[in-house]
């Protein structure tokens, strides 16, 4: 079993819910950009153009999620957990109508974890 390099919280996920509901199908792309900071941002599949030069790090509930190679570089020992709080993002993140946005929360990984990492991905080389 592989350990996730990124996971969701359940408040997280039932934002993700009500989304796809409006939106359907949605994919992650964690910003490392100055007028947005470094927030997890939530856009409609396919409305976001990736390369390889973004990573795949996985899946949150049912969604890709991706972030630029440099930034993956940074993150790469931490584990990510997407959550969301009340409040508005300056980004085009499709939760902004809905008063909240999404954050990101990390740890390092334990020595056995990093031994166990979920592999990544280019993004067009990305699974299934």
């Amino acid at each position: 079993m592989h350990t996730e390099r990124v996971i969701v919280t359940e408040a997280a996920a039932e934002v993700i819910k009500a989304l796809r509901s409006a939106h359907g199908p949605l994919m992650f792309h964690q910003s490392g950009g100055c007028c947005d900071g470094s927030s997890p941002m939530c856009y409609a599949e396919g409305e976001l153009l990736l390369d390889d030069s973004d990573i795949w790090l996985g899946k949150i509930a049912g969604c890709d999620f991706y972030m630029s190679r440099d930034q993956f570089e940074y993150w790469k020992h931490t584990q990510l957990t997407v959550d969301v709080v009340p409040g508005r993002g300056s980004s085009f993140s499709l939760e902004i109508p809905l008063g909240v946005r999404f954050l990101i929360r990390s740890r390092l990984f334990s020595e056995a974890e990093s031994k166990a990492l979920q592999p990544v991905f280019a993004a067009p080389d990305k699974p299934g």
